[in-house]
C-alpha cells in the first residue's frame, strides 16, 4: 500500500470521530502556541532592550558614588560624598576617550504652572548632558555655560511635563513654572522618548543647570552621579579604564585599595537585561514544552482507545491478506496527522498571540523562524514517538482472536 493511500485512509478514520480527533489535538495546539509565543516574546522583549539602550546612548558610561557597607552589609549609595564636580573637569580634560563629561543631581519635587501640578523629575547637568543622554530638542534652546555660571533659574521640559502642566496648543517657551516653589524660566521642551529598559518614562524629566539644583535646591558641594560619552562605542573599555585611573589618582586610592566610585557602561546593561531575559525565556519555554508531552501522552491514550475499538476491523483486514506493516503504518499515520495538523493550528495561533502581545507592549514583531521549523519537526517526531507502541499493538493482533472480539 503506497504511503498516499495509508494516509488517505488515516485521515478518513479520524474524521470518523471529529470530536474526539479536536480534543486530542488540543494538547499539541496549546504547546506549540505556548512554545512559539514565549520564543517570541522572549525576542520581541530583547530587541526592546536593545532598542531603549541605544536611545539612552550606546557609548554612555556612568560613574556612580560607591555602595557603603557595614559589617558586610550593603546600605546604599546616599551617605557617599566621594564625587566632585573636579572629578567631572578632570576626566574631561584628560581623558583621551571621552568626548564628553557632565556632572549629574538628581532631585524631585512638585511642578506647577498657575492650576495644574505635577510631581517630576529634576535633573542638573552642564550643557554637554542633553548629547550624552541623546536628547533632542523639539523647541526652544538648551541652557547656556553662562546659565550655569549664574545659577540661572531656568529650565528644559520634556514631553510628559509639557502634557501635564500646559493646555494643548499652549507654547511654553519664555512661560514661568514654579519647581519647588522657585521660579522658573522655561527655555526648551524636547523631543519624546518614552520608556526606559526599566520601565521608567524618559519624557518625564526636566533639565536645569547643574548649579542651580546642586546650590540652589539640594544645598550639597559632591555630585551624584557623573555621566560620561566615549568616542565610540568600540573604545568604550579603554574609556573605562582612563576614568578608574583618573579617578584614582585624584582620590588617593593606592593600588589595592578599595574604589569609592563605580563605573558603568551601557554595554555591562545591556548584557544583565539580555541575561535576565534570556533565562525568563529559556524558563517559559521549557514549562510551556512541557505540554507537548502531555498532549503526546493525549495522542497514545486516545490511539490505544482506537486500537481497542477497531480490534474486528484490524482482523477483517488481516485476514484478506493486509500485512502487519500495513497496519502499524495506518495507525502511525493517524497519530502523525494528528499531531501535525494540531502543530499547524499551534504555530499560527502562537504568531497571532506573538502579534497581538507585541502590539500591547509596544514592542517590535518578531517570530523566530528556527522556533518555528523545529516545532514543527517536534510535531512529527510526537506523532511517531507516541502513536508507536499503539501502532505496533494494532500490527501484533493475532487475527482469529481479533475476528472474535466483540
Amino acid at each position: 500500500m503506497n504511503i498516499w493511500n495509508l494516509f488517505r485512509i488515516a485521515y478518513k478514520a479520524l474524521m470518523r470521530n471529529k470530536m474526539r480527533a479536536m480534543l486530542t489535538m488540543l494538547g499539541i495546539v496549546i504547546g506549540i502556541a505556548s512554545v512559539i509565543t514565549m520564543v517570541g516574546v522572549g525576542e520581541s522583549s530583547q530587541a526592546s532592550i536593545n532598542n531603549q539602550v541605544s536611545s539612552m546612548g550606546t557609548n554612555l558610561i556612568m560613574v556612580m558614588r560607591a555602595r557603603m557597607r557595614e559589617r558586610g552589609v550593603s546600605t546604599g549609595r546616599d551617605n557617599v560624598q566621594s564625587l566632585k564636580v573636579s572629578d567631572v573637569e578632570l576626566i574631561a580634560n584628560n581623558a583621551e576617550h571621552i568626548s564628553a563629561a557632565s556632572p549629574v543631581f538628581n532631585a524631585s519635587g512638585q511642578i506647577i504652572n498657575g492650576n495644574y501640578n505635577w510631581s517630576g523629575s529634576i535633573m542638573g547637568g552642564n550643557t554637554e548632558l542633553m548629547g550624552i543622554r541623546k536628547f533632542e530638542l523639539a523647541t526652544g534652546s538648551n541652557f547656556t555655560d553662562e546659565d550655569i555660571k549664574k545659577y540661572a533659574k531656568v529650565a528644559v521640559i520634556g514631553q510628559t511635563i509639557v502634557e501635564e502642566l500646559f493646555d494643548e496648543g499652549v507654547d511654553p517657551i519664555g512661560r514661568t513654572i514654579r519647581v519647588r516653589n522657585m521660579p522658573v524660566k522655561v527655555v526648551g521642551t524636547l523631543k519624546p522618548k518614552g520608556e526606559n529598559q526599566m520601565g521608567e518614562d524618559q519624557d518625564d524629566v526636566l533639565l536645569m543647570p547643574y548649579t542651580t539644583v546642586q546650590k540652589r535646591m539640594l544645598g550639597i558641594d559632591y555630585v551624584h552621579m557623573i555621566m560620561a560619552s566615549a568616542s565610540s562605542e568600540d573604545v568604550a573599555d579603554k574609556a573605562v579604564e582612563e576614568i578608574e585611573t583618573l579617578l584614582r589618582g585624584a582620590h588617593k586610592i593606592k593600588d589595592g585599595g578599595v574604589d569609592d566610585f563605580e563605573v558603568r557602561t551601557q554595554a555591562e546593561m545591556l548584557e544583565m537585561m539580555t541575561s535576565i531575559s534570556g533565562l525568563m525565556t529559556t524558563l517559559l519555554t521549557a514549562i510551556a514544552a512541557i505540554s507537548l508531552i502531555v498532549g503526546g501522552i493525549g495522542i497514545m491514550n486516545i490511539m490505544y482507545v482506537t486500537v481497542t475499538e477497531r480490534t474486528k476491523e484490524i482482523g477483517l483486514r488481516m485476514s484478506i491478506g493486509a500485512h502487519n506493516r500495513s497496519i502499524l503504518m495506518q495507525f502511525l499515520c493517524e497519530s502523525v496527522i494528528l499531531s501535525i495538523i494540531g502543530g499547524i493550528i499551534g504555530i499560527l495561533l502562537g504568531i497571532l498571540i506573538s502579534y497581538m502581545l507585541s502590539l500591547v507592549q509596544g514592542w517590535p514583531f518578531l517570530v523566530s523562524s528556527t522556533a518555528i521549523i523545529l516545532s514543527f519537526v517536534v510535531c512529527a517526531a510526537t506523532g511517531i514517538f507516541f502513536g508507536w507502541y499503539p501502532a505496533k499493538k494494532a500490527a501484533s493482533l493475532d487475527p482469529i482472536n481479533a475476528l472474535r472480539y466483540e
